[in-house]
Parts: C-alpha cells; sequence; structure tokens
C-alpha cells in the first residue's frame, strides 16, 4: 500500500482526537485563515478551532512533491521504459517474515536520470504458481530514486512488479484539475409539475449569477444547487442523474503525459533479477497476529492461494452459503455507499439461497436495494450515499445522506453497518471529501455513544483500470489520496476496515473499478470475519 512517509506523516494526530468535545453541533468561533479560497459552497462553511487545525494537518499529510519548474517539455517527461528497479542484495539468504528493499530508478524519454520525485508508483511481490501477492510501501527520495520496501510473508520463489501510474508531470495536471476545473463532471435533476417538465444542470457549486435552487442539507450543511427552472418551483424536483463529463480539459502537452501504451499504468522493468527465493521460518510465529488493527499497517495482509490473510485479524473463510447464513442470522445489515459495497449486496443475494431480494422498483444499479431471509430473520439493504453520486436516475426522494440515514439507526448487537465513500468525490478539492467525512463520523461516534455493540465497518478505495480519459476523472492517484485522508480521519475510531485497496492491488487480476467475483468473495470473508469472530 502506497503509504510515502513524506505525504503522510505520522505526527498527523488520529481521527478521534479531532473531535470536538461537544460534537453535536459546530462552534461558530471565527475560522482561522487558511492559504486556500474556500469552493463555493463551502464559502458559508464555518469551522471550529479544531477542525480547521485537523483540516489543515490532513491536506498537509497529503502534499504531494512538485517539479521545481513548472513547464516540463514531455521528452524531460518520466519514462516507464527507460527507468529500471534493483533489488538490494537479491542473492542474500531471505526467510519468511525478512524485509526485502528495491530501488527504483527514473529516467526521462532522453534516457537521463530523473532530478526530482513525485511520481505515483504501485508495486507488489507475487508468486504466480501460489496465487499469492502482497503490495509494497513506497518512499520518495525526491531525488528521480524511489526506495519500494516489501515484507515477505511465504515462502518460495516471489517476483518483484513495480509499475509508473502517473509520471510526475502528469500529477500536476490531476491537481490542477482537482482545484480549478471541479465541473469537469456535471449532474442534472428534474423538475416535474403535472404534464410540464424542465432539467437544469447542478452541482456542489455553479458558476454564474443564474438563479440556483438551493438544496444543501438542512442536518449536515451539504452544499447541493440546481440551476433554477425557468417556469417551475424548487420543490418541483424528482431526479437526480449524472449529466456528462467536460471534453477538453488538457492542452496539447499536457494530453502527452497521459497515454495508455506510454505511460498510464506501464511496468518499470528490473536492470537485474527480479526475484528472490525465500525460505520457510525455522518455527510458527502467532505474534503477528497481537497487534491492534491499525488502517495505516502496511501490508495489512497479503494473498495466498488466492486467499487473504489479513495480519490484523483472523479471517475465517465462508465457502458455503450455510456458513454466511448462520453468521448473518438475526442480523439487519444496512450497506451505504457506492456501487463498489452494492457488489456486497449483490454477491450475498446471489450466493446464500435463502436470502431473496424484495422488489421495492427500484432503478436498476441505483436502489435502494432490500433482501430478506425470513426463516432466519436476515435483512440485507443496500442504499446510495448522497450527492454528488454518478449514477444513473436517482429519485430525489431517495437521495440521503449516509450521516442521517445513521441518525436514524437504533443499533445494538444485531446491527451492522458497512460503509463505503470514494469515487464519486476524485473530481472534487479535497475540503468537500473532508467535509463529507466529519459529518459520517460525528454520526457514527453518535450511535456508538448510544449503542456500543453495533458493528461499523468501512470498505476502503480499490485501484482501477485507467486510461487517457478515466485518468482525468477517477485516476487511482485521486483515490489513494482520498483513501488515505478517510483512513486518518477514522482511525483511533471504533470502527474496523475491510483493505479492499490492498486486495485489489496486490491481486493477479487486472484492476477494474468493480474487482471481479474472487477478490469480492475475499472482502466479504473480510468483512464477515469481524460480525463472526472466530472463537479463538
Amino acid at each position: 500500500n502506497l503509504f510515502p512517509p513524506q505525504h503522510l506523516d505520522d505526527d498527523t494526530v488520529s481521527g478521534s482526537n479531532w473531535i470536538t468535545e461537544n460534537n453535536v453541533q459546530h462552534s461558530l468561533s471565527q475560522t482561522t485563515k487558511t492559504t486556500r479560497k474556500p469552493y463555493c459552497g463551502y464559502k458559508q462553511q464555518i469551522l471550529s478551532k479544531r477542525e480547521e487545525a485537523e483540516q489543515e494537518s490532513l491536506l498537509a499529510a497529503i502534499k504531494w512533491p512538485k517539479p521545481s519548474d513548472s513547464k516540463i517539455a514531455f521528452v524531460q517527461s518520466t519514462d516507464p521504459a527507460h527507468s529500471d528497479f534493483v533489488i538490494l542484495k537479491p542473492s542474500r539468504f531471505f526467510k519468511v517474515g525478512d524485509r526485502l528493499e528495491v530501488l527504483v530508478r527514473m529516467k526521462d524519454f532522453r534516457g537521463k536520470p530523473k532530478q526530482y520525485g513525485g511520481d505515483y508508483l504501485q508495486a507488489r511481490i507475487h508468486s504466480p504458481l501460489l496465487k499469492a501477492g502482497a503490495t509494497g510501501r513506497i518512499v520518495d527520495c525526491h531525488n528521480g530514486l524511489y526506495k519500494v520496501f516489501f515484507t515477505l510473508l511465504w515462502p518460495g520463489e516471489v517476483k518483484v512488479s513495480v509499475s509508473l501510474v502517473h509520471p510526475s508531470e502528469a500529477i500536476q495536471v490531476l491537481l490542477r484539475l482537482r482545484e480549478e476545473r471541479p465541473d469537469r463532471v456535471y449532474f442534472k435533476s428534474s423538475f416535474k409539475s403535472g404534464r410540464y417538465s424542465e432539467t437544469t444542470e447542478c452541482n456542489v457549486c455553479l458558476p454564474g449569477d443564474l438563479p440556483v435552487c438551493n438544496f444543501t442539507d438542512l442536518y449536515t450543511g451539504e452544499p447541493w444547487f440546481c440551476y433554477k427552472p425557468r417556469k417551475l418551483s424548487c420543490a418541483s424536483r424528482i431526479s437526480h442523474a449524472k449529466g456528462g463529463y467536460q471534453k477538453g480539459l488538457l492542452t496539447q502537452e499536457e494530453s502527452l503525459f497521459f497515454q495508455s501504451d506510454v505511460n498510464i499504468k506501464r511496468p518499470i522493468l528490473s536492470s537485474g533479477p527480479d526475484s528472490v527465493i525465500v525460505k520457510p521460518k525455522a518455527f510458527t510465529d502467532s505474534s503477528g497476529m497481537d497487534r491492534a488493527e491499525d488502517p495505516t499497517a502496511s501490508p495489512s495482509g497479503y494473498y495466498y492461494e488466492d486467499q487473504w490473510r489479513s495480519r490484523t485479524h483472523w479471517i475465517h473463510h465462508f465457502n458455503k452459503s450455510d456458513d454466511i447464513t448462520k453468521c448473518l442470522q438475526g442480523k439487519v445489515i444496512h450497506l451505504f455507499g457506492d456501487s463498489t459495497i452494492r457488489q456486497w449486496f449483490e454477491y450475498l443475494t446471489a450466493f446464500v439461497p435463502d436470502l431473496v431480494e424484495f422488489n421495492l422498483g427500484s432503478p436498476k444499479n441505483v436502489g435502494p436495494f432490500m433482501s430478506v431471509d425470513l426463516k432466519h430473520n436476515i435483512l440485507l439493504k443496500f442504499r446510495c450515499h448522497g450527492p454528488p453520486i454518478r449514477f444513473s436516475t436517482v429519485f430525489s426522494s431517495e437521495l440521503r445522506y449516509i450521516a442521517n440515514e445513521l441518525n436514524g439507526i437504533v443499533g445494538g448487537r444485531n446491527t451492522v453497518i458497512a460503509i463505503t465513500i470514494w469515487s464519486h468525490f476524485s473530481t472534487f478539492p479535497v475540503e468537500v471529501y473532508i467535509q463529507r467525512l466529519r459529518n459520517i463520523r460525528r454520526s457514527v461516534i453518535q450511535l456508538l455513544d448510544r449503542s456500543p455493540k453495533t458493528l461499523i465497518i468501512i470498505r476502503t478505495a480499490n485501484v482501477q483500470e485507467l486510461g487517457p480519459e478515466v485518468s482525468l476523472f477517477n485516476s487511482d492517484w485521486y483515490s489513494f489520496q482520498l483513501d488515505s485522508v478517510m483512513r486518518k480521519m477514522f482511525s483511533g475510531i471504533a470502527v474496523h476496515f475491510v483493505d479492499a485497496w490492498e486486495m485489489s492491488l496486490a491481486h493477479y487480476l487486472p484492476h477494474n473499478l468493480h474487482p471481479k467475483e474472487v477478490i469480492v468473495k475475499n472482502q466479504i470473508d473480510a468483512f464477515l470475519s469481524y460480525v463472526c469472530p472466530l472463537q479463538t
């Protein structure tokens, strides 16, 4: 998992330290001045001193290194084909549990060594025959060199793979787009009265001086606006939908930094051996499992024979539907978020015969959805998070914010809640995401306060297939930044994590926004192992 120390400062206080003593309402104290200009709907937002300090700390933790010169010619940008890596001390005697160190050397298209950092890399170790894999921790040395640290977790021949996701020059473009073009995905709403209907554009922020409908949420203060229809009232809104993606976002030169077969997710090859032989440990050592769950532990787990083994909690593999039924008997399971957690709903409903979907007449792929097992008293529900959400059509009455939904849940030992929220926020400034998580976190803490036995699980982001266009809207780099923020904001709080990031990055299957079933099954195993921990 990529947690370069220079981006994620260990001094950043854990999420629980930022909760205001009186966490019910925002304190109305004047904000301290920040150098970043507030973003539209956020201009009205008044942060307490503590919230302001947390936001500054989070933004500092994900700050990415910049090239000293803002105008870099394409030939001087990072070329994965000229770059290489070397395994340090490849011939030494390795055993399970040892650390492996790899040095990556970046060069440009002329073969000249790069003098600055900021490239975004992904790295893993794997043994294809064993269907084993784990991610590495990458450290940017800020001089064109990168160190990758792996923990060797299984015996046999272990191969190293490193890839360049984006050169540093492309990251600067992604940064610019995030700050200057948050409108690059736009949304729309339909308004209807009798036979007459109108559609207008909507977003967190709308430019210009046209009259708008203010749909800012009364409870969370989450901003949302639509241009006012010409003839209809704002109250006649019936639905929300994705409008589309803006084109022509890049200059000719910038577009050269985003080429599929050149510099997006391209392998960097080794200049020497690319594998090591790992010997088994002399005795079995289970002490590695004793540590508390840490959302920033790296790696958090590894695959062996296509099964995910967590290093932070015991995972039981639910291979028979009866095992799942036994685990979930008498429980209500709420799944909140985007299509990547809807995959959990679909997997469980398909795999468990007695769990039958109850047709709520909801739009396909949008929801809300509900499955029921009357015999074993199981209720499974999915609901998408509030806007911004790039779903086809969501009825206005079903546009709900996770924080508000959590406030309406009684909770208790038979209540299980799983949340994922990341992909639909990648086109906005990070402050938009921080505010959303702050609201969800407040509701999580209140729920755990009134019902401490409620189980709350957060599914992290995952990696996905990238091309020139997808990169501008949903790059892994955007997801990685948001995921880093989420892990920090929820550290020290009594929630559990399913590390979908590492589970998608460590696997041999091609990256996919919606991971294939074998990966989803491993996510479900990790999830259910929190619901029904093995009695050890």
